[in-house]
């Protein structure tokens, strides 16, 4: 069993360590970057630094490796109000279930929702008095399998769409996991993910086609052909998360959870943080944390996600002994610019 977990810790690192040893002048040319984006609360309240401690549905965003130490069922739906004041939401679905004794299959849903864009022409750049909104839409499926409760593996398949009326871009990402966890209690964690591996999306469509006089028609009768555009490609937003934590218990079901994670980006500044969760009784948690890029770092070339994160999960049984549960989930996040997110997700166990 070691020597499997070792194996896949090293499959993992080594193939992190090959994808982004690469040019830092390639911040920032990355797309698709909803892929980045979290809509779970109680992995947001820590800035999404959970790599070591994360489980559930929420693990599909953050380590897929995490999922399978769900009880028999979990159900979330999230509302993630991003950057207060853009009118711009990001709603999600997550389901996981177990399958077999050790394992779990989860399925995650996500979509952007942009609110109504007025539509400009050159013609009418004040707007022609139609709307429209793009779409851009997620689709995750993931497996996840525990060995003896202490290494759990897995990997997931991520289908992005990202479309308007005539252009339309579509590409596969990839995640894979791997946590292990030690100690009388669980209280020891090491959790590491490699996020977005895939290959590049690029536009196309009807809209990137355009109708232009042929200059010197051979006939001498004037027409029109379609040009078509051919627009760059791009490459999705890949990352390396390697994250620790520990419990320190006071009394039995009372414990204060500490945590630190690395970010290794191949398209945006590496980042390191650290966060501390508060459980009363399984029933109520709070959370905070704090994450910086590394490196120097001035307004224009800081990162969206820095500073301060904190929330709040309150658990409300729904069955005598506390086998089936209703989860609430709050989180703040910080921006740079706008006025931070918020996070709002309730969950069911079963």
């Amino acid at each position: 069993m070691n020597f499997k977990f070792y194996t896949i810790l090293s499959l993992i690192v080594f193939t992190g360590i090959s994808l982004f040893a690469g040019n830092p002048d390639r911040q920032g040319q990355a797309g698709a970057s909803e892929l980045l984006m979290n809509p779970w609360g109680r992995s947001a309240g820590l800035h999404s630094m959970s790599t070591s401690s994360v489980m559930g549905v929420e693990a599909m965003r953050i380590n897929i490796a995490g999922l399978s130490r769900i009880k028999k069922m979990e159900i979330g739906v999230s509302n993630n109000r991003l950057y207060s004041g853009t009118g711009m939401n990001l709603n999600s679905f997550g389901l996981g279930f177990k399958s077999g004794k050790s394992g779990a299959i989860g399925i995650e849903l996500a979509s952007l929702d942009f609110g109504q864009i007025p539509v400009t022409t050159v013609n009418q750049p004040g707007g022609t008095g139609g709307y429209y909104s793009p779409s851009f839409f997620q689709l995750g499926v993931g497996y996840s399998l525990t060995y003896a409760n202490k290494i759990s593996v897995g990997a997931l398949v991520r289908l992005v769409s990202e479309s308007i009326q005539d252009v339309n871009a579509s590409g596969i990402a990839i995640d894979a996991g791997v946590q292990y966890v030690s100690g009388p209690k669980d209280n020891f964690k090491l959790g590491i993910s490699l996020r977005n591996i895939g290959s590049p999306m690029a536009f196309g469509g009807e809209g990137l086609s355009i109708k232009r006089e042929v200059p010197d028609p051979a006939s001498g009768i004037k027409y029109e052909v379609s040009y078509d555009a051919q627009s760059a490609s791009f490459e999705l937003p890949s990352m390396l998360n390697i994250g620790l934590s520990y419990d320190f218990y006071v009394g039995e079901d009372n414990f204060v959870r500490g945590l630190t994670n690395f970010t290794s980006n191949a398209f945006a500044k590496d980042q390191i943080g650290a966060g501390i969760e508060f459980s009363y009784q399984n029933l109520v948690v709070l959370r905070a944390a704090y994450k910086a890029d590394m490196g120097s770092t001035d307004l224009e070339t800081k990162s969206l996600y820095t500073g301060f994160a904190g929330g709040a999960s309150v658990e409300v049984p729904i069955t005598k002994g506390g086998a089936n549960n209703l989860g609430i989930d709050y989180a703040y996040r910080a921006t740079n610019p706008f006025k931070g997110t918020h996070n709002f997700t309730l969950r069911f166990s079963f």
